[in-house]
C-alpha cells in the first residue's frame, strides 16, 4: 500500500492590487505593445483605466522600477518610461560590484570566456560586410588616438566588442556583452584610464586572424589584450582606494 505523504501547504494568498497592475504592464511588454522608450500613461490616467486608487498605481510603478522594467523621471518631461532589458542586467551587475559580490577579476574572467565563444562564432558566421564594419571601427579608433580625443576613443574602442557580438546573431550573447561593455566603459571613465595600451596594433593582428578564420590565434590575441586591460584597471582601482583611504587622515590632521 502506498503511504500518503502529509504536505504542509499554506493558504493561497490573493494578489494585491499593485501586483495585478504590474502583471498587466509586464504582459504589454511581453506582447510588444510596450517597447523600450515608450512612456506609460500618467498616474491619474492609469488609476482611471485600472479603476484603482492612485496609491496602488504609485506602488506598482515603484515595484516596476525596482524590477528594472521602467525608469521614473521627474520634471516637465518626466513620467514612467519602459527601459531596455539589458539595463536591468547592467544595474544588477553594478550593484553586485558595489557591494563586493563581484570582483574585477570575476568580470575579466567572464569577458574572456564569453569572447572566446564570440570569436569562434564570428569566424564561422562573419560576412565581408561584417569584417569591413569592424575595420571601419578600428580606423576610427586609430584616428582618434592620433588626435588625442580620449572620450570618443573610449566609446569606439569598446564599441568594437558590441559589433563583434552582433555578428553572432545570438541575442543572449549580445545582451550579455552590452551589459559588460557598459560597465567597462564606466570603469574606464571613472578611473580616467587611457585605453590605447597598444590597442591599434593588437586589434589589427586580431583582425588578420579573424579574416583567416584562425579562431585560436584570434582568441589568444584578444585574451592578452583583455588581461593587460584588467591589470591597468586593477592598478587604477587600487590607487583610487588608497586616495579614498587617505582623505580621512588628511582631514583629521
Amino acid at each position: 500500500m502506498i503511504e500518503e505523504r502529509t504536505l504542509d501547504f499554506g493558504p493561497i494568498q490573493p494578489k494585491r492590487i499593485f501586483e495585478e497592475i504590474c502583471d498587466r504592464v509586464r504582459g504589454q511588454i511581453a506582447n510588444g505593445k510596450l517597447c523600450p522608450g515608450d512612456k506609460l500613461p500618467s498616474e491619474r490616467d492609469l488609476a482611471e483605466q485600472f479603476k484603482v486608487s492612485r496609491t496602488a498605481v504609485r506602488e506598482a510603478l515603484r515595484s516596476l522600477e525596482n524590477s528594472g522594467l521602467i525608469q521614473l523621471r521627474k520634471g516637465a518631461k518626466g513620467g514612467a518610461f519602459i527601459i531596455e532589458g539589458n539595463q536591468t542586467l547592467t544595474r544588477s551587475l553594478e550593484d553586485m560590484i558595489s557591494i563586493g559580490r563581484i570582483t574585477l577579476a570575476d568580470l575579466t574572467e567572464a569577458r574572456v570566456l564569453i569572447q572566446e565563444v564570440i570569436v569562434r562564432l564570428v569566424c564561422e558566421r562573419a560576412t565581408e560586410e561584417d569584417f569591413l564594419a569592424l575595420e571601419r571601427d578600428l580606423d576610427t579608433v586609430e584616428q582618434l588616438t592620433r588626435e588625442g580625443r580620449l572620450h570618443e576613443k573610449v566609446s569606439y574602442s569598446i564599441n568594437f566588442y558590441k559589433v563583434l557580438a552582433e555578428i553572432t546573431k545570438n541575442q543572449v550573447i549580445i545582451i550579455l556583452i552590452d551589459s559588460l561593455t557598459q560597465i567597462l566603459r564606466r570603469m574606464i571613465r571613472l578611473f580616467e584610464l587611457d585605453v590605447a595600451l597598444d590597442l591599434v596594433r593588437t586589434r589589427r593582428a586580431f583582425m588578420r586572424h579573424l579574416r583567416a578564420h584562425d579562431a585560436d590565434s584570434a582568441i589568444k590575441e584578444m585574451t592578452v589584450h583583455l588581461n593587460v586591460l584588467h591589470d591597468h584597471l586593477e592598478q587604477a582601482q587600487r590607487k583610487a582606494m588608497l586616495r579614498a583611504a587617505a582623505l580621512p587622515e588628511m582631514w583629521g590632521r
